[in-house]
């Protein structure tokens, strides 16, 4: 087996844009700390509950987001991107991402080929990884992504119209 040992990497959000931050809180993922089995790819792969408030004024949709800049790849790995929800949602229930979404709302491809949540992945014996669960206020009814663009293309739209960012973050390692 190849050894994956390197330095740990940034938290990407403080590297972009700066936007203000707002209150995400969750029933299954206690920020910081390690992820429960739902939330494991080989155990329940089952997406967290999130609940947030406090979101900027003018906040038209949300963009949900799972990202973990820790797997041994440049470009980190996407778990879960959940475009367009209405800006009257204020929280999703666990599971969420395996059920029919709001009108409008949509998933793209996470980095493991599915529209929808993965749960943690990363590679036996890895450093520990951190699993990045950020709601992003956007100014717009629609992001201007479709269903078929790629994360880092949702990325991108969302530097230039994200308002507020609420962010929690959990850890897994086999």
């Amino acid at each position: 087996m190849a050894d994956l040992t390197r330095p740990q990497s940034p938290d990407p959000y403080p590297l972009l844009p700066a936007a203000a931050s707002f209150d995400v809180v969750s029933d299954d993922v206690t920020d910081g700390q390690p992820l429960k089995d739902d939330q494991v790819a080989d155990k329940g792969n089952t997406s967290p509950h999130l609940r947030w408030s406090n979101a900027p004024e003018g906040t038209k949709s949300f963009t949900v987001t799972c990202f973990d800049p820790d797997a041994p790849t440049p470009s980190g790995f996407w778990h879960w991107v959940l475009v367009d929800l209405p800006a009257d949602t204020t929280e999703l229930p666990t599971g969420f991402a395996a059920g029919d979404l709001p009108e409008g709302a949509f998933h793209v491809r996470n980095d493991g080929g599915e529209s929808g949540f993965m749960g943690a992945a990363p590679p036996q014996g890895d450093q520990p990884h951190r699993y990045f669960f950020v709601v992003h206020a956007v100014a717009d009814e629609k992001l201007g992504a479709e269903p078929d663009a790629s994360p880092a293309v949702v990325s991108f739209n969302l530097a230039f119209k994200t308002l507020g960012r609420a962010i929690l973050h959990g850890t897994y390692a086999h």
